[in-house]
């Protein structure tokens, strides 16, 4: 029993990576592509494309809190979080299908409303029971913090390396096959590869766990709101994603408008993520030197120094590679060392007030990534409709100064935050006496 609380295999770790990676997929296509898509393909607004980010976010966090709590009162021969990953793949095939299949001959409100409808159906339904179930399964499968760190790392890997090849792929996809065919491609690997982590993998029996009845919801929630750790857990991943799909989102327009290369995309993708995957098989190594928050606020003054040296790069493709390079090494840390951190804020939890709660728990991670995307994407439109961006006239000064500063400045700005909610997380320190305690409650 102590052995299989302790040891994942590594064929189960590589597993949980791929099944990551999978749901990235549309993470890339969210936070790249379909802003785009919506204004330049689907010629709807960039105003009411941003409304319906931010919208959609305010139905996503009640989504979130509502599925960590059915994951945590799920009981089952396959276990608490698997059933719902499984479920989550086909679904992920079906929605990033339905995204990219907006009506063309309709008018712009019947576009609109088909954008909500399946807008809301993937990020809001199919990405919750997604997000919730794959990070709640990483406590599940393991309580040892050095396996932690590994799946966690091996998740990382897989998020961003797979991230990498969908960012560098979707473009020449779209250009040959054009977004319909494209999306059934992707989806279909998307479900492929969640599906292989929700089958292959076990969550660990824990007799204390199988013995011990569900806490209501009405017991749960309180205790999760007690912990502070969750909301700096909820703040991180807004911010640093919102800074991540802010940054993406505005690259395509920066590309086009502002170095006249849309081909300099798979540069910038490949720039902005392979740097950042190198750097995460350092993580188990450095985790035992330092702590994950260590390694977390190298990453941020590493964000801060990339955007500045894109922000003073003008044209200058050398310098805006080299500052995107050192932003994905700041960037690679905070994709790794915060979802590695959910298992230390579900034992504090559990130490201090007496309720595990992974599923809860997992909710802020996925709360604030998808708030972070959404609010991340809309920034960008709304900062483009603010400047009167026209897809189908020369684009003026004015749009073109808002897109560079857009692209590098505020990234700078939101870098800055980042950087103060990690000196907040320090829930590391409490580790000796959280795993003690919780020992011999098992």
């Amino acid at each position: 029993m102590e052995q299989n609380r302790k040891k994942v295999p590594l064929l189960n770790k590589v597993a949980y990576g791929i099944g990551t990676g999978g749901g990235n997929i549309f993470s890339q296509i969210a936070a790249a592509f379909l802003l785009q898509y919506y204004t330049d393909t689907a010629l709807i607004s960039a105003g009411s494309i941003a409304t319906m980010f931010l919208v959609c976010r305010v139905f996503d966090g009640i989504s979130d809190l509502i599925m960590g709590g059915v994951v945590d009162k799920t009981k089952s021969k396959w276990g608490k979080a698997r059933p719902w990953l499984i479920l989550s793949g086909p679904l992920s095939l079906l929605g990033i299908v339905l995204l990219m299949h907006v009506p063309m001959g309709a008018s712009e409100g019947a576009k609109l409303v088909y954008a909500y409808a399946t807008y809301i159906f993937m990020a809001v339904i199919v990405y919750t029971i997604y997000g919730i179930a794959n990070t709640a399964l990483l406590p599940l499968m393991s309580r040892d913090s050095e396996e932690t760190t590994m799946l966690a790392t091996f998740s990382a890997i897989g998020n961003n390396l797979i991230g990498l090849i969908a960012g560098a792929s979707i473009t020449p996809l779209v250009m040959n096959l054009g977004w319909s065919k494209a999306s059934i491609i992707l989806g279909a690997v998307s479900c492929i590869m969640i599906l292989f982590s929700g089958l292959l993998n076990k969550e660990m029996a824990d007799e204390g766990d199988m013995k011990r009845e569900a806490v209501p919801m009405k017991e749960q929630l309180p205790a999760v709101l007690k912990n502070k750790y969750f909301f700096l857990l909820l703040l991180i991943g807004v911010f640093s994603l919102l800074m991540n799909a802010n940054a993406i989102g505005a690259q395509i327009y920066y590309c086009n408008l502002v170095l006249g290369n849309p081909a300099f995309m798979s540069v910038l993708m490949t720039a902005g993520q392979l740097p950042g995957l190198i750097i995460l098989f350092a993580m188990p190594y450095i985790s035992k030197r330092w702590s994950k928050q260590m390694f977390l606020l190298i990453g941020a003054v590493l964000l801060i120094a990339g955007f500045v040296i894109t922000g003073l790069a003008g044209t200058n493709t050398t310098m805006i590679v080299i500052g995107t390079v050192i932003r994905s090494l700041g960037a690679g840390p905070l994709l790794s060392a915060v979802f590695a951190l959910v298992p230390d804020v579900v034992e504090y939890g559990y130490w201090k007030f007496g309720i595990r709660s992974e599923g809860l728990i997992s909710s802020a991670q996925s709360i604030g990534s998808k708030v972070g995307i959404g609010i991340g994407s809309a920034l960008t439109g709304w900062i483009l409709a603010g400047v009167g961006y026209n897809p189908t006239v020369a684009a003026t000064e004015e749009v073109i100064n808002a897109v560079r500063f857009d692209y590098t400045w505020l990234g700078a700005i939101l870098s800055v935050a980042i950087l103060v909610i990690v000196l907040l997380l320090n829930v590391e320190k409490y580790a000796p006496e959280y795993m003690k305690n919780n020992e011999r409650k098992h």
